[in-house]
């Protein structure tokens, strides 16, 4: 069957999805960049079992006041909630625990001060969570976040996925205008009696000076043009942008967190890999 393939406005923003201008090498074991790509930051998380990620490359934010979301987590450094599993992956892991105050436990980490870039391709291989109530991402944000208060820093989400929804993803765009409940935004469904839970799936945007892009497998399915944000607001994405990788619980997304929801689950990073564009 035909993947679903789905692109929405909350600012009724028509935007046609684009070819990409390249693909980019998948391989778990060799990172071998196409010729239009140079390799600027590769994690492939690997190290023993129960090890932090690279603190030369992630740091943590920690917490739980339901940054900004209403969610229901306080995110940890700990290796309960973040750390190696010892096969080549990072793992993320929510649990339901009474701690400092929540319910729940999970993990938030960044490459905020450590690893930052405008523009280029961000890509990540990862296996999500199933549960109402999980609400995995990997995003990005401006590195002027505390100089310039978001939404003004911008927001690039590469990927949100809601539990509740196991076969669909979806990608945004926040800034001065379009951000909060109207970000700019696009959807990716598997087809029926798929879910993202079942296997690793690559996540990626390509972005350019006047364009961003967002791929799930190197599928293009949601594009938008500096033309057609500036009816809205500023485009805010010429700037360095630095990573995070966070697993929420509940909020303003995620939902209230269901019944049969299992605890402890996990959001499982296979690698980040970061290029820019061979001069």
């Amino acid at each position: 069957m035909k993947r679903q393939i789905h692109t929405h406005y909350a600012l009724t923003i028509i935007v046609a999805a684009c070819a990409l201008d390249a693909g980019c090498n998948q391989s778990e074991e060799v990172v071998s960049p196409p010729e239009s790509w140079t390799l600027t930051m590769s994690d492939e998380f690997d190290g023993p079992e129960g090890a932090p990620p690279n603190p030369a490359i992630w740091t943590y934010d920690i917490g739980g006041d339901g940054w900004g979301n209403n969610q229901l987590e306080f995110n940890t450094d700990r290796p309960e909630n973040v750390s190696l599993d010892g096969e080549g992956h990072l793992r993320i892991v929510a649990r339901a625990e009474s701690y400092m105050g929540n319910d729940y436990t999970s993990g938030r980490i960044k490459t905020q001060g450590l690893f930052e870039q405008k523009h280029g391709r961000f890509e990540a291989r990862i296996k999500l969570p199933e549960g109402q109530g999980f609400w995995p991402a990997f995003w990005m944000l401006g590195s002027n976040i505390e100089e310039v208060p978001w939404p003004g820093c911008g927001e690039i989400d590469i990927l949100e996925h809601q539990g509740l929804r196991p076969e669909r993803v979806f990608a945004s765009l926040h800034g001065p205008g379009y951000s909060g409940a109207n970000p700019i935004s696009g959807d990716f469904s598997l087809p029926d009696g798929e879910s993202f839970a079942d296997d690793f799936h690559v996540f990626a945007v390509d972005w350019d000076p006047s364009r961003i892009t967002f791929s799930v497998d190197d599928e293009v399915y949601h594009a938008v043009n500096s033309t057609e944000v500036r009816i809205f607001g500023d485009w805010v994405f010429n700037q360095d942008f630095f990573v995070i990788l966070n697993l929420a619980v509940g909020g303003n997304l995620g939902g209230p967190v269901g019944p049969d929801t299992v605890f402890p689950s996990q959001m499982l990073i296979d690698y980040v890999r970061i290029f820019e564009r061979a001069k």
